[in-house]
C-alpha cells in the first residue's frame, strides 16, 4: 500500500502479519480455495477471491454462523464542553484506523484461550476501524470477525472489511481486478456479494485497496461503477478508497485529492465512495488544496483521511501535526492510522502493551487533558475530542477489556487460564485516566488479578491525603423516577470505602454531584445500590468516582458500574441447545464442539454465557458470546466419564441471569492410557519474549510453526505454569527445547527444573532438576499426581544469551 510499498511488504513477508504471501508460496494462477471446516473445527472469518465470492452462500457455509455480530451500531455523543483537553475538537478531524488482528486465513471467529491479543481499548477517538487484510496467497477480500464489529459496536465505531488487490510483484493479477468488476446485465455480481457479507455478519462497508498495475481508464471506471452502483442498489454500504490507482487506471500515488483520484470520491453528481485515505506522502500545501478540491466538489474535507504509517515505529513516527491539526484553526483533514497495533507487536507483555497503548493514544503523561503539543507524538486526545455511545439504559460495565487470565461470573471464579474475545469487552472509560486532587492524586489501572464479571476490573490504589475525582464516562442519560445506580466493590477490610458517585447533569455538565456508597460489611464483593428518583427529568452527563477521607495505602476495586430503571431483569432462557458437531483434540479425553440454540425471546439479551457441569456440582465457564452459536475449544472429559452436560444460560442487558438450556455430550472411545495432559491447558509464564511468543505457544501441541511457535522470555525469573484442570497422575514430563523447533543448538536450555502441585496453597515440589542439558528434546520420568506443573529455567542457554526458548512442555499422564 503506497510509495513505501517495498518497506510495507517486506515486513509482510517477514511477519505474516498482514497475511500477504509471496506468490511462489501459493501459486496466483491456482490460488488456494477456503475449505469448508470440519463440524467440531475452529471457525474463522470469511476470506474469498472474486471469484470464490460469488459462489459462497452463508446457508452453506459452515462457519458463516459463527461469524456473525449480534451488536447493532450504537449513537454517540461528544459534548465539546466536556472535551478532556482544551486543544481537542470535536466535529471535526476524525480518526480511522487500520488494523491487523491476524494473519488473513486465521482470524478465529470468537476468540481464543490465548490471552495475548490487540485488545484495543480507545474506541473514544477512533470513527471507523478498518480490519485489515487480504493476500494473493489467501484471499483479497478479507470480512471482520464478530468479536471486532461487537466491540466497535457497542463504542459506536463503524467496522469494514477489506479488499486487497496487489502489486504484480507480489503475486497481484490484474484479472482479479476485471473479476471484481465483472456485469451480469445492469448487476455487478461482486458487489451483490459484498452488500451480502456485510448485511449478513453486520459490519458496515468496505476499504478498497487497488494496487495491481496495467488497468486502463476502462477499468478505472468499471471500479467506480462498482461502488456508485452499490451506493445506489445498498445506501447503507461504505466504502473507502485508498489513494493508489487513478482515472487513467494507473497506479499513481497522490498523496493528495487531485482531479486524478477525486472521481473515486465524487463522481460529478454521483457519490462513488464515503471517504478516501490519503497516501502517507502528503504535504501541507498538498493538504491545503484537498480540503480547496472536496468543498468544491461538495464533500467535507473530513472525509479524507490523510494517513501516518505506524507499522514500524508506532509513537516514535515522525508526523507533521501541525498541516494536519493546525494549533489554533480548523482541522485540515481526518488522519488516518495504518497499524497502530504496534503498540502490542512491540510489547514485551501486557503491561508494556497497555504502557504503549496509552502512550500512543493519550501520551505521554497517561492524561488526556494533559498533553504536551511540543512533543514529537504528543497523542492522539490533545487533537480530537472524545465520543461516547453511553447514551441509553441500562448501562452496565465491568472494565472488562475482552482479554483475561481467569473467568469470573458473580464474583466466583468459573474458569482458570487465559482467553481473549472482544465480544466481552465492555465499553471503556471515555478518560483513562483524568484525577483532580489538591493533594496527591490516585492511579486507576485495569486490574487483571480480580474481577466481579469476566477477566479485569478498576483498581483505585495511591496515597489518599485529599479529596480525588476520578472523570470515567461521558454520557446522555436520562434519569427517570425509578433510575438507579448501582456499583459492586472490594475492599481490603470491612468499613468505610471513602468512596462517593460522581455524577454531573447537562444542565451544569462540570459540576459534580457526589453520592456516598457508604460501608463495606467485609472484604468480598459487595453491591452499593444509589436512588436516583431525586433527580428525575435531569440528563446525566458524566459519571466518575469521588473519594474523600485519609489513608496512605488506599486500595479499592470497582468490579461493576451500572445506571438502570426499575430493578435488574431475568431474561427468558434460550432453547433448542444442539451440538452441531464434535471434533476430538486427543481422542477419548477433549474435544472441541460446535453449539447452536435458540435465542431467548425479549431482546434484552447481552450475551449468553456455556458452562459444563462438573460431578461436584459446580460449573466450569467455556465461553460466550452474543450469537445464537458458539465454539468450544475443548471440553475435557473428567476421568472415564461416559457424558457431560452442557449449559446455556443468556445474561441480560442488566446482567441477570436465566435458567439454562442444556444437552449432553456422549463420550464414546476409550480414554487412553496416557496423554499429553497439558496439551491447550491454561499456560502462565513470568514473561514473553514477544506479543506472538507467550506461553500458550509450549501447549500447543506443535514445534514446526516457525521461529515463533515457542514460548520466549527475557525475565530475570524464568517460568511457566500450566493448570492441568485436576489433579492427574503423571508418568513422564517431555521438554521441546530450541532445536527441536529448528533454531541452534547453542539456545537449548542448559539448566532447568520441573515442580508440581495439587493446590494454588501448596508449595511446590521439585521432581526434576537438570543441569548441563544440551539436547533438544528431554523426557523426565516421574510417579506423582498433581493439578498444577512448572517449568523454572536458571541457565537458558548454552551461552550467555539470555533469552529461554521452550516449543513445547509436554505433561504425560492419565
Amino acid at each position: 500500500m503506497s510509495r513505501r510499498l517495498p518497506l510495507l511488504l517486506s515486513a509482510v513477508l517477514a511477519t505474516a502479519v498482514l497475511g500477504v504471501v509471496p506468490a511462489a508460496h501459493a501459486s496466483p494462477a491456482s490460488p488456494a480455495v477456503q475449505v469448508a471446516a470440519a463440524a467440531g473445527n475452529q471457525p474463522y472469518a470469511s476470506y474469498w477471491y472474486p471469484s470464490t465470492i460469488l459462489t459462497w452462500d452463508p446457508a452453506a457455509d459452515p462457519d458463516a454462523r459463527f461469524n456473525r455480530s449480534r451488536v447493532p451500531l450504537q449513537p454517540r455523543t461528544s459534548d465539546p464542553s466536556l472535551a478532556a483537553n482544551p486543544n481537542a475538537r470535536a466535529g471535526e478531524g476524525k480518526i480511522a484506523s487500520l488494523v491487523s488482528f491476524a494473519p488473513t486465513s486465521n482470524n478465529p471467529s470468537q476468540g481464543s484461550a490465548d490471552p495475548n491479543y490487540y485488545a484495543f481499548g480507545y474506541w473514544q477517538y477512533v470513527d471507523k476501524l478498518v480490519f485489515w487484510g487480504g493476500s494473493a496467497g489467501e484471499g483479497l477480500i478479507l470480512a471482520p470477525n464478530p468479536t471486532v464489529i461487537d466491540a466497535a459496536h457497542r463504542n459506536g465505531v463503524k467496522v469494514y472489511g477489506t479488499v486487497f488487490f496487489p502489486p504484480a510483484a507480489y503475486g497481484g493479477q490484474l484479472q482479479w481486478v476485471r473479476d471484481f468488476v465483472q456485469r451480469s446485465g445492469d448487476r455487478y455480481p461482486v458487489a451483490d456479494k459484498l452488500v451480502q457479507a456485510a448485511q449478513y455478519y453486520g459490519f458496515d462497508g468496505w476499504f478498497i485497496n487497488q494496487e495491481t498495475g496495467g488497468g486502463d481508464s476502462t477499468l478505472a471506471g468499471q471500479l467506480r461503477g462498482l461502488m456508485q452502483y452499490t451506493k445506489a442498489q445498498s445506501g447503507g454500504t461504505d466504502f473507502m478508497w485508498y489513494d493508489a490507482m487513478t482515472t487513467s487506471g494507473a497506479v499513481a500515488w497522490q498523496n493528495a485529492l487531485t482531479s486524478a483520484n477525486s472521481p473515486f470520491l465524487q463522481d460529478g453528481s454521483k457519490r462513488t465512495s464515503d471517504s478516501m485515505f490519503l497516501n502517507f506522502g502528503w504535504t501541507p500545501t498538498g493538504l491545503d488544496s484537498s480540503r480547496t478540491l472536496a468543498r468544491q466538489l461538495g464533500r467535507s474535507e473530513y472525509e479524507l483521511y490523510s494517513g501516518i504509517d505506524t507499522e514500524a515505529n508506532g509513537y516514535n513516527t515522525s508526523v507533521d501535526w501541525n498541516t494536519l491539526f493546525p494549533a489554533g484553526q480548523p482541522h485540515t483533514t481526518s488522519l488516518g492510522l495504518y497499524r497502530p497495533e504496534w503498540t502490542w507487536k512491540s510489547a514485551t507483555d501486557r503491561n508494556d502493551f497497555y504502557a504503549k497503548d496509552s502512550r500512543y493514544w493519550v501520551g505521554a503523561n497517561a492524561d488526556p487533558s494533559n498533553t504536551n503539543a511540543s512533543d514529537s507524538w504528543p497523542g492522539l486526545a490533545g487533537y480530537v475530542a472524545e465520543s461516547s455511545p453511553v447514551t441509553a439504559k441500562p448501562f452496565v460495565t465491568n472494565f472488562g477489556t475482552g482479554q483475561g487470565d481467569f473467568y469470573n461470573a458473580g464474583g466466583t471464579r468459573v474458569a482458570t487460564g487465559g482467553w481473549n474475545n472482544l465480544s466481552l469487552q465492555d465499553v471503556p472509560p471515555t478518560y483513562r485516566w483524568v484525577v483532580t486532587s489538591d493533594g496527591s492524586k490516585l492511579s486507576p489501572s485495569v486490574d487483571f488479578t480480580d474481577a466481579y464479571q469476566g477477566g479485569s476490573s478498576l483498581r483505585l490504589t495511591g496515597t489518599l491525603d485529599s479529596a480525588n475525582t476520578v472523570r470515567l464516562y461521558q454520557t446522555s442519560l436520562p434519569v427517570a423516577a425509578t433510575t438507579q445506580l448501582s456499583m459492586v466493590v472490594k475492599t481490603p477490610a470491612a468499613g468505610p470505602t471513602k468512596l462517593k458517585a460522581a455524577v454531573s447533569f447537562t444542565d451544569a455538565p462540570d459540576r459534580f454531584t457526589a453520592l456516598d456508597l457508604g460501608d463495606d460489611t467485609g472484604t468480598g464483593w459487595e453491591r452499593h445500590t444509589l436512588d436516583l428518583s431525586p433527580y428525575a427529568g435531569r440528563t446525566i452527563a458524566q459519571i466518575g468516582l469521588r473519594v474523600e477521607g485519609s489513608d496512605p495505602a488506599y486500595d479499592l476495586r470497582i468490579g461493576q458500574l451500572a445506571v438502570y430503571d426499575g430493578s435488574v431483569e431475568s431474561p427468558a432462557a434460550p432453547s433448542g441447545l444442539t451440538v452441531l458437531g464434535a471434533s476430538d483434540v486427543v481422542a477419548g479425553v477433549s474435544q472441541s464442539l460446535r453449539l447452536s440454540w435458540t435465542a431467548a425471546p425479549g431482546g434484552n439479551v447481552h450475551h449468553y454465557e456455556v458452562y459444563r457441569r462438573n460431578t461436584d456440582g459446580t460449573r466450569t465457564f467455556l465461553g460466550a458470546t452474543p450469537n445464537d452459536a458458539y465454539f468450544v475449544g475443548k471440553l475435557d472429559r473428567a476421568g472415564s466419564e461416559g457424558s457431560t452436560v452442557l449449559d446455556v444460560e443468556a445474561v441480560s442487558t442488566t446482567y441477570g441471569r436465566s435458567t439454562a438450556a442444556s444437552t449432553t455430550v456422549t463420550w464414546t472411545a476409550t480414554p487412553p492410557s496416557g496423554s499429553n495432559l497439558a496439551l491447550n491447558r491454561p499456560a502462565t509464564a513470568s514473561g514473553q519474549c514477544n506479543a506472538d511468543e507467550g506461553p500458550a505457544k509450549a501447549v500447543n501441541g506443535t514445534v514446526n510453526g516457525g521461529t515463533s511457535d515457542k514460548w520466549c522470555t527475557l525475565t530475570s525469573a524464568k517460568w511457566l505454569q500450566v493448570d492441568l484442570g485436576s489433579a492427574k497422575q503423571l508418568s513422564r514430563f517431555v521438554v521441546k527445547h530450541a532445536s527441536a523447533g529448528g533454531e541452534s543448538a547453542s539456545y537449548n536450555t542448559r539448566d532447568f527444573a520441573i515442580q508440581v502441585r495439587s493446590g494454588t496453597a501448596d508449595p511446590w515440589t521439585t521432581v526434576a532438576n537438570v543441569t548441563g542439558n544440551t539436547a533438544g528434546v528431554t523426557t523426565h520420568a516421574v510417579n506423582v499426581s498433581a493439578r498444577y506443573v512448572r517449568l523454572v529455567v536458571t541457565k537458558p542457554t548454552q551461552s550467555s544469551d539470555p533469552a529461554a526458548r521452550i516449543y513445547e512442555f509436554e505433561a504425560w499422564g492419565k
